[in-house]
């Protein structure tokens, strides 16, 4: 194993809560109500794939310009981060400040594969920039997930062979996106919703350096696939 490519949201911080209630208050000025469970849907889209579902939810999936999506996908961005503003290095889920500095003691290279436009000014209010060689810029990207291209590009700008990659996601969408670049995928959460992943652990206090490099070498036998 070379590298290590991570999701944010719900991997290394939860700032899932700031995007639904930004998202929940520009659908709201629409006239559409979403949830919770709605929510589930958005998590790893990026931003304008989850404006879209947004708007045929509502049934007005075709009524706006892009320009006019564009603009309301700003204006979500803005109220976002008004509320990321606050996030400090007490915000990193348990165990993943240990688990960037174990993998950094074993050379391995570390990636940030999130659809979030905002990931490196939470990765520097979380204080871990030093952590990562390298973060991929959604924004440059031609699709987003599940298309595996985020990660590809991220193995790309590591110098690394997908296959001697891990990526760790919490998303179903991000599995896939994992899977389709030819790496081997660890998923944090519910073992249905994720079942497409090499190896699903409920926490992140449940991933180690250890964990990763097992997986990754087929010494865990991974929903049959090693």
């Amino acid at each position: 194993m070379k590298a290590v490519l991570f999701d944010l949201d719900g991997v290394i911080t939860d700032t899932a809560i700031y995007h639904y209630q930004a998202w929940k208050e520009m659908a709201s000025i629409l006239g559409i109500d979403i949830d919770e469970e709605f929510n589930e849907h958005l998590k790893g889209v990026s931003r304008m794939d989850s404006l879209q579902l947004i708007l045929e939810k509502g049934g007005i999936g075709n009524r706006y310009s892009e320009s006019e999506k564009v603009k309301m996908a700003d204006d979500k961005n803005i109220v976002y981060k008004q509320m990321i503003e606050k996030v400090s290095p007490n915000d990193l889920l348990p165990g993943i400040k240990e688990l960037l500095k174990d993998l950094k003691d074993k050379g391995v290279l570390l990636g940030l594969a999130s659809a979030s436009q905002n990931g490196p000014v939470i990765l520097d209010r979380l204080e871990v920039t030093r952590y990562f060689d390298t973060i991929v810029n959604p924004a440059a990207l031609r699709a987003g997930k599940p298309d595996p291209e985020i990660f590809v590009k991220g193995a790309q700008q590591l110098g690394v062979d997908p296959k001697d990659c891990v990526g760790v996601e919490d998303a179903a969408a991000g599995v896939q996106a994992i899977n389709g670049a030819g790496m081997v995928s660890v998923a944090i959460g519910n073992q249905t919703t994720l079942a497409a992943a090499n190896k699903v652990v409920p926490a992140t206090e449940d991933v180690s350096a250890d964990l990763l490099e097992k997986v990754w070498s087929g010494a865990i036998n991974c929903n049959g696939v090693f």
